[in-house]
């Protein structure tokens, strides 16, 4: 997979040596020559010297055969710019912005060419809530601009679905059930394997199910 980064601060370089040391063909892009003189050559990662809000940069680091662009910078403006070049001018597949300030979250959608917006507060909350939370919704990350998301529910012991079988659960449209987690374990239940308080439910909801019908069969009952 050929994977341009923008942004060589230390979100970047983690990025980099991990997916280099996967095995993925690696461009790092940073406008600040001395930085990418202090890194170290590493097999299968090419250092740009670039502005990656500038067209003639990007295709200079020929980001029309990038499988994947992430936009790693320290400035939301910068990400943004970056992501919506990417994805118009050179139609990256798959386009993955790092949100800085949690307030400008809303703007990271498919817009401004975002595929997936990583915003470390808002996953850190959702950690958070998620260790601490039983009987509740979580959420865990948003894809594809706010269309998709990753949620968990914990069932508590007031939860209506307790003892009923894993397969007879009737999930809302535009939802279904991507893990089972028991004892800190992920499970693959058998249809007949009743649900058990203490459950953490792990859905893949598209946009079309609100979070109140999760909410209902799994926390609350008609």
């Amino acid at each position: 997979m050929k994977v341009a980064i923008a942004g060589a601060g230390n979100v970047g370089r983690f990025l980099t040596e991990d997916l280099a040391g996967n095995g993925h063909e690696v461009v790092l892009i940073d406008r600040d020559p001395d930085r990418l003189a202090t890194l170290p050559p590493i097999e299968g990662v090419r250092y740009v010297t670039a502005d990656a809000c500038e067209v003639s940069s990007l295709q200079a680091a020929q980001f029309d055969e990038m499988d994947v662009v992430v936009a790693t910078t320290g400035d939301d403006e910068d990400n943004l710019v970056i992501s919506q070049l990417a994805k118009m001018e050179f139609a990256v597949p798959r386009v993955i912005a790092r949100v800085n300030h949690p307030k400008n979250n809303w703007l990271f959608n498919e817009t401004w060419g975002v595929d997936v917006a990583v915003s470390t507060p808002h996953l850190l909350a959702g950690l958070v809530e998620e260790a601490v939370s039983v009987g509740t919704l979580v959420r865990l990350l948003q894809f594809e601009g706010g269309r998709t998301r990753l949620m968990e529910v914990t069932l508590g012991a007031d939860s209506p679905v307790l003892g009923s079988e894993f397969g007879s659960l009737v999930l809302p449209r535009g939802s279904a059930v991507v893990a089972l987690v028991r004892d800190g374990h992920v499970v693959v239940p058998r249809p007949d394997a009743p649900l058990v308080e203490g459950d953490e439910v792990v859905l893949l909801v598209s946009a079309q199910c609100e979070d109140d019908e999760i909410r209902t069969l799994l926390l609350q009952g008609s």
